[in-house]
């Protein structure tokens, strides 16, 4: 079961937590500077090391770039892993929730995703798989400056650790350039639903680490999780303000969200992605009772232009037919909760 179809802790807030962890090979060169011969032989050995354990590959030149995108949207692998050339794969262990990228910026890109807050146990599934690469690889570590990384902002640990929040109350607030001002006082940066570069649609958020070099890997989860905490109490405190004749509009936006998703003929990603926070605000709230956060989140990666499209035996020609498509496969999936 995919990572976003589970049932999570503090669902009203957090959609999910994600550990990364950047290493590289010794002896091979880091970057655009990786020779495709080399990204075969790097490919190879992380297959070799992980032979055993519950990994399938997907190579990932092999992919349309319809169905490359689609492991983006389910944030399975980067956007730059998906747009480069040459020689790169997705090793993946859906029983831990484990995606390990080889060939991106660094030669391995472990990450786990797991539903909700659950930055420790993400955290301690990616480490056990970093001990086994570890002892199959000759990973670059440097005794001074931690594991060797392409970019600096990685050297240390070359921990990211992130959690996706969902904060429709700070958003409509006009909080979130505060909170990013704060957040960077602590080393900590806020993004958009597809990290660095992307936009924060259906107020949805990425928290993470800026700094590895110089912290633990306890300093840094420590740091995020009570951040992370600071923020959903301020984002319910928010929610609960609103009364009499506020409280009444906002409530009859949520329902009009839910009547547009079940029964609207045509949507657009964007149009989904606001009627998307109005209902899951109105599931936080208690508002909405038929539809669980599970749902909407699965729907959430489901209904993205490549995952929508990627298994039609005749793809959508133009958008407004990716549109009809999109309406059509939610008002499905709704329909079925509803009756189910």
């Amino acid at each position: 079961m995919a990572w976003y179809q589970v049932k999570a802790s503090e669902a009203d807030t957090v959609i999910s937590s994600r550990i990364r962890l950047a290493r590289n090979l010794e002896g091979f060169a880091f970057g655009k500077r990786l020779q495709n011969e080399d990204k075969k032989t790097i490919i190879e050995r992380v297959e070799q090391a992980l032979a055993g354990a519950d990994f399938t590959r997907t190579d990932i030149d092999a992919l349309t770039p319809v169905a490359a995108r689609a492991l983006v949207e389910q944030h399975l692998i980067s956007p730059e892993l998906a747009s480069a050339k040459g020689p790169r794969a997705l090793f993946r262990c859906e029983g831990q929730s484990l995606y390990l990228m080889v060939c991106e910026e660094d030669h391995l890109r472990l990450q786990c995703i797991l539903p909700g807050l659950a930055l420790r146990d993400a955290y301690r599934f990616a480490a056990a798989c970093d001990d086994r690469l570890d002892a199959a690889l000759p990973l670059a570590f440097d005794e001074k400056l931690g594991y060797l990384t392409h970019c600096p902002t990685n050297l240390g640990t070359g921990l990211r650790a992130s959690v996706m929040l969902f904060l429709p109350a700070l958003t409509d607030h006009g909080m979130i350039g505060t909170l990013s001002h704060q957040l960077s006082k602590l080393g900590l940066t806020i993004r958009g639903i597809y990290g660095e570069g992307s936009a924060a649609h259906g107020a949805i958020y990425q928290v993470s680490n800026q700094v590895t070099l110089g912290l633990s890997e306890e300093d840094i989860l420590q740091k995020l999780e009570d951040a992370v905490e600071s923020i959903i109490k301020t984002e319910r405190e928010l929610r609960a303000k609103p009364t009499g004749e506020a409280k009444l509009l906002r409530e009859d936006r949520i329902h009009r969200a839910e009547g547009i998703l079940r029964y609207a003929t045509r949507l657009s990603s964007e149009e989904f992605f606001s009627l998307y926070k109005d209902l899951k605000q109105g599931i936080a709230e208690g508002l909405i009772t038929s539809i669980s956060h599970e749902t909407l989140n699965t729907l959430l990666i489901a209904v993205m232009p490549a995952m929508l499209t990627q298994n039609e035996a005749t793809p959508p020609k133009t958008a407004g037919e990716r549109d009809m498509l999109r309406a059509a496969f939610i008002k499905k999936a709704l329909e079925v909760k509803e009756n189910g």
